[in-house]
């Protein structure tokens, strides 16, 4: 079972990860970071601004998640455009050390292997962060993924484009498609942290913690990770049956096992 941290708001929880985040940069300047896009991850990214400022963070690498297809490298809404905004720029990564797939329409046959191929040269994510979907999906992986799925192109749902449509003029703009790590990929990071804030993400984390192991909901697959760790606030807690047992563990954990 994935380690569920339960906290009283998400500037909280952004704080207690971007922590984890610096003490791991301290300890291996060349660390390989998994970035997610979307709102959980936001107050991390906020953390680290002030965490990292004046450190040196040039043999920092990352990389992201997933892309949509067929939107331009410099389009506002592309994940490459995202990251860079919120990421790259405000915590002074190198860009040319954070990889996102690419989603050109030219080439998107291969470049799934393509990322793929990167991702194992990096000699693998040491912390992957995660946002996680009212329907269950993490990355871009809707329900139905396979658990060993590796990066490859998707459909995305109509509900995944009705919650993403606020960042477009309607949903209409929304692509159909993108190019996402699969399940397998994401597992094969070192340490999983899934970040969901809100009531509206509750029934999704009492899922994908508590609930059996389904490709109908892919945030499920994190319990088969052996380093999981689940930073919510209360409303998002809310649908949990244990969690009492987890504020308990939280409250009682060895100082030195850190997240």
């Amino acid at each position: 079972m994935a380690e569920v941290v339960i906290v009283p708001d998400a500037a909280t929880g952004g704080a207690l990860v971007a922590d984890e985040i610096v003490r791991l940069i301290a300890g291996r300047p060349d660390v390989v970071l998994g970035l997610a896009t979307g709102s959980s991850p936001l107050p991390v990214y906020r953390s680290l601004v002030e965490r990292l400022a004046g450190r040196d963070v040039s043999r920092v690498r990352a990389f992201a998640l997933d892309e949509y297809v067929g939107l331009a490298p410099d389009d506002p809404q592309s994940y490459r455009s995202v990251i860079r905004r919120e990421v790259v720029e405000p915590l002074g990564l190198d860009p040319e050390r954070v990889g996102v797939p690419d989603g050109s329409l030219t080439g998107i046959e291969h470049a799934g292997e393509a990322y793929e191929a990167e991702l194992e040269a990096s000699g693998g994510v040491d912390l992957q962060l995660l946002g996680i979907g009212s329907d269950g999906h993490i990355g871009f992986n809707e329900p139905g993924s396979s658990f060993a799925s590796r990066t490859r192109v998707k459909t995305l749902t109509r509900l995944t484009r009705e919650d993403n449509a606020r960042f477009f003029a309607s949903i209409d703009d929304v692509p159909v498609h993108c190019i996402t790590q699969g399940l397998g990929t994401i597992l094969r990071a070192r340490h999983l942290v899934l970040l969901a804030f809100g009531e509206g993400k509750a029934a999704a984390v009492a899922g994908a913690v508590e609930g059996p192991l389904t490709a109908s909901l892919p945030g499920s697959a994190i319990q088969l990770h052996p380093h999981a760790t689940v930073v919510v606030d209360e409303a998002a807690a809310s649908a949990l049956r244990f969690a009492d047992y987890y504020r308990e563990t939280w409250a009682h954990k060895p100082a030195w096992q850190g997240l």
